[in-house]
């Protein structure tokens, strides 16, 4: 037993092995998924991450340590998102054709995601931290981290109300579509993208090439108009 503890002592502390253990549970939940017929409920980044967060809790391991070994994934959050303007590149004149909706949507949507979380947050007596937090809960993980930080809120706490908020979008956006008779898969991808961000682009591009295109144009407009406008609307918070 004194060599298997101190096996692990080592490999808990080696990088490989978080980055192991990421992309394994991916892979797992993955299976899940396809053998779920692409069912939102069984949305692979939402079982990754409780099997991940199960083998922390079981092992002990603070994230921290986790975050030391699996930082390589984090660091291709970006080139990943850069990698969306390959479709919208190729698409570019469905794109253009749209441009004017597209613009309205991101108004009306950037401003109703913003503004209903920090009008319900108040109303329903949520502390002004928290309330920071969530005001850019719609726009990626380190575009919320960066704004929450520069205006002294947690950026941690920001990290996962944006997952959660991917999260949730991921599941209910096909379902919602469909109850509201929503076909038009450029209304159906910007919607995505626009609420659930990264989550709901990568949902998006699982239905449809088209919607993905558009739920990527989204994420990326709403990350800008949420930047500028976020410190707008926490000065009224203030």
């Amino acid at each position: 037993m004194t060599g298997e503890f101190a096996l692990w002592v080592y490999l808990s502390h080696t990088p490989l092995l978080w980055l192991t253990v990421t992309l394994l549970a991916y892979a797992v939940a993955d299976r899940f998924f396809q053998a779920a017929g692409r069912h939102p409920i069984a949305n692979p980044v939402i079982h990754a991450i409780w099997m991940i967060g199960l083998v922390l809790t079981l092992t002990g391991t603070p994230y921290r340590a986790y975050f030391e070994g699996a930082q390589f994934v984090h660091f291709l959050l970006g080139p990943a998102t850069v990698a969306l303007a390959v479709p919208l590149y190729e698409r570019r004149a469905t794109v253009m054709r749209a441009l004017l909706p597209m613009l309205a949507a991101l108004a009306v949507g950037c401003v109703t995601a913003m503004t209903s979380a920090l009008v319900f947050a108040k109303l329903a007596g949520i502390p002004y931290d928290v309330r920071l937090a969530m005001a850019p809960k719609s726009v990626t993980t380190g575009v919320a981290m960066g704004i929450v930080e520069a205006l002294g809120g947690d950026p941690t706490l920001a990290a996962v109300l944006v997952m959660l908020t991917g999260m949730a979008g991921a599941v209910i956006v096909t379902p919602l579509m469909r109850a509201l008779r929503v076909e038009d898969m450029r209304a159906r991808g910007f919607a995505a993208g626009l609420a659930a961000h990264g989550l709901g682009t990568a949902r998006a591009f699982q239905v449809s090439e088209v919607a993905g295109t558009f739920a990527g144009i989204a994420m990326g407009l709403n990350a800008f108009l949420t930047a500028v406008l976020v410190p707008v609307a926490v000065s009224f918070l203030r």
